[in-house]
Formats: C-alpha cells, structure tokens, sequence
C-alpha cells in the first residue's frame, strides 16, 4: 500500500517510471531510485534536484533530506585526482574490528583473508563456537562491506557465511583471520576512474573446490562447484559475486559455463538499464545511445558451447538452463 501511494505521487509530479527496473524512475536530468521508503536522487544540478525535492512534499509527502550520497551508504566517496575516486568504508572496518576485539595496535595481521590451500567445512567434530563475539551480526557489517568496497574478501565471507547456522571453533578462526586481513588493510578500498564505454564481464569457476571427502556423507554442497564473477561499466568494477552454483557440475567446462551463464544474469539487465538511460538523454558515458558487452572466460569447452550452442546429449541439459544469453 505504501508502495502504491508512493508511485502516485511520484506520477503526479512527472516521473516516469522505468521499464527495466520498478525501483528507477525519471524526471528530466533526475533519477529516483527507491529502497522501501528510503531514496537516492541523482542529477547533474543541486537546483533542479532541490526543485524536486520540493515537489515532492508540495505533493504531500513528509521527507527528510538525510545528506549526500556517502552518507546514505556510508561509503567514503574521496576525489584523488582529476576523473578518479576512492571509495572506501575505514569506519565500519573499525566496527568490525570492535566487535572481534581486533581494535588494539598490537594485533598480528595477517597478508590474506582466509588461510591458502584450506577448505572451510562443516567440522562438526569440532567444538562449537565459544560466542566470544556476535557471529552473526559481524557477519552481516562484513557482507555489507564486501559488496560495497571490498571484493577482495567475497570468496572468505561467504565461505564463513555458509556455516552461520551451526558456526564452530574453525569458523569463529575463519572470521577473525578476515578481521586481521582488515586491520592491516583499513584503509583500502576500490579506486574509479571511468574509461572505455562499455560493459565488461569476467567470469571464472573453482570445479568441485570445496570437496571434502571425509564431509561428502553428510553435505552433499562439497561437491558443488563455485562461481566467481565482476562486472565492470567504463572500466569500473560495478557488480561482483562469489556463490557456490545451485546445482553440482559436471565437468570444469559445465562450472565455468554455469559461472557465465550467472554473470551475465547479472549484466544484462543492467545494460538494458544504462540503454534506457541513454536513450532518455541521460549522461552516462558515451551519449550515443550503443551498449556494448565483452565477455572474458578462459575454458575453451564454454568459450564452444557459448558460441555455438550444439545440443549434444552431454551438454543439453547445460543449453536448456543456462543459455539463456
């Protein structure tokens, strides 16, 4: 019901709404994107976002403006240079750190966020997790951060993340070594600078990474390959996801089909997005109103099945689900 109010007034006062996505709305130079009842608007000029502003409670609706956009996101939005930007989130990585009781200076940090060569499992034999922090709730700000400002730490965090209903002593270890990664890195996050127009995805799979053959009984997830993928837009990197595919694979080419197949999920609906930008005459790189995709995956047997999608007796399953590109 609010939704629905919402969008009336939103009508009234001229913005229409997109067609790709039910949250984006437009109005001249300006976008309204909508999060329940909370708002991004973005434009080019404060005089004609403010006009907004003010039409929308001129329509009867009660708002506070709560500041910029870093404040919003509580993301650190820094200009290094003529073009480039820093974005990072040194106060929430304090946070985190607080909540691992990781804050003194003498903490030993460690060079990566999760320990080489080693697979998290279940480890039910093990004791379980003594409580001595908050599993969940540090969970939850290192998602935040990890989608925000740190890909770096995808592949740790969700490992951790799996095991959240039943955490024990080597998941508890696991976060904390993620926290010592943060504190030698807290102030690290991701630099932009808009280059080429188009969209670029990168996709790569780990087939059946996380077997564990003593673990194979009782959870059946350690023979289901991962997925990695960023995609970037005018060189930056803008949408990246570390997940463990739905289904078990096969083959490395099947996993790594699967791994392209889920990027580009992902990617399509958002150059649709940006072809309605453009098409709008909304500036957002190239104003000629193209968009273009590069895909990047380095298994030949995918690189085959995407080119050329041959319904073979081995692969019809594959085509069938995941061809969707």
């Amino acid at each position: 019901m609010w939704n629905k109010y919402l969008i009336k007034r939103l009508k009234k006062i001229g913005f229409v709404p997109s067609d790709h996505d039910e949250c984006i709305f437009y109005r001249g130079n300006c976008i309204y994107l909508l999060y329940t009842d909370d708002s991004i608007l973005a434009g080019p000029c404060d005089k004609e976002i403010d006009q907004v502003v003010q039409d929308l409670r001129d329509a009867g609706l009660d708002l506070t403006d709560e500041g910029t956009l870093q404040d919003f996101l509580g993301v650190n939005i820094d200009r290094t240079s003529e073009g480039t930007f820093h974005l990072s989130q040194p106060k929430l990585i304090e946070q985190i750190l607080k909540d691992l009781r990781l804050e003194k200076d003498d903490v030993t940090t460690k060079k990566t966020p999760a320990k080489v060569k080693t697979v998290l499992g279940a480890h039910l034999d093990s004791p379980e997790f003594d409580g001595h922090f908050h599993y969940r709730s540090v969970l939850g700000k290192l998602n935040y951060l990890e989608k925000s400002t740190r890909p770096d730490i995808a592949y740790a965090v969700h490992q951790c993340a799996r095991f959240s209903s039943n955490p024990r002593k080597e998941h508890g270890e696991a976060l904390k070594h993620i926290g010592r990664y943060l504190k030698g890195t807290q102030d690290k996050g991701i630099y932009m600078k808009p280059t080429s127009d188009e969209f670029e995805v990168w996709a790569d799979a780990d087939f059946s990474g996380n077997w564990l053959k003593e673990e194979a009984e009782f959870d059946s997830n350690t023979a289901r390959s991962r997925s990695g993928f960023i995609v970037s837009y005018l060189g930056c990197p803008i949408m990246w996801k570390s997940q463990l595919q739905t289904q078990i694979a096969l083959s490395s080419c099947e996993a790594e089909y699967i791994s392209l197949s889920q990027a580009l999920r992902k990617a399509i609906p958002l150059m649709e997005l940006v072809q309605e930008m453009k098409e709008r005459g909304i500036n957002v790189g190239n104003t000629k109103p193209v968009v273009k995709c590069k895909a990047f995956e380095d298994n030949s047997g995918a690189l085959t099945l995407a080119k050329a999608p041959a319904m073979r007796p081995r692969t019809k399953h594959i085509n069938i689900k995941y061809h969707h590109f």
